[in-house]
């Protein structure tokens, strides 16, 4: 914030790379006790998927662990961490859009949003590279300020 306020007062431009910079990334706090298996949180700086969770019985006067077991959305690195139950952990939140698809070359494709008419370039997931081709509409996610490719639209 206080990069923010500096921008402010010196009359800089204010970009929206730059707003990306100082906010990072949109997350929220969540507390482990509630996770299940299915959502999003974000470990070692990564946002990954749960695909276990297993709870430890308390003793007589400690506190319950769980123990979370997840895979990376965007590398696909499985991670483990073990936490209190009543500890709060970061979740992502995941914006998720559509897109038109204006040009394939390789394996990016350059997409035109739905909504805000920006267009920029992404990466063909290996599962969709069949189905990608010009003029198709593509579901997309924006996590971390990453954006990937989930769908095409039929």
């Amino acid at each position: 914030m206080i990069l923010y306020q500096f921008a402010v007062q010196k009359h800089l431009k204010i970009t929206p790379s730059f707003l990306r910079l100082i906010l990072m990334y949109e997350k929220k706090m969540v507390s482990v006790g509630t996770l299940k298996k299915g959502d999003t949180i974000i470990i070692d700086d990564a946002a990954c998927k749960i695909t276990d969770t297993a709870t430890s019985r308390p003793g007589k006067h400690g506190h319950a662990k769980v123990n979370l077991t997840a895979v990376g959305i965007l590398d696909g690195k499985k991670r483990q961490i073990v936490m209190p139950g009543h500890d709060r952990v970061e979740a992502p939140i995941i914006e998720k859009k559509s897109a038109q698809i204006l040009s394939v070359s390789g394996n990016s494709a350059n997409v035109m949003d739905m909504e805000t008419y920006e267009t920029f370039n992404m990466e063909i997931p290996e599962e969709l590279k069949e189905e990608v081709k010009e003029g198709k509409e593509v579901l997309y996610w924006t996590i971390m300020g990453a954006k990937v490719m989930k769908q095409v639209k039929s």
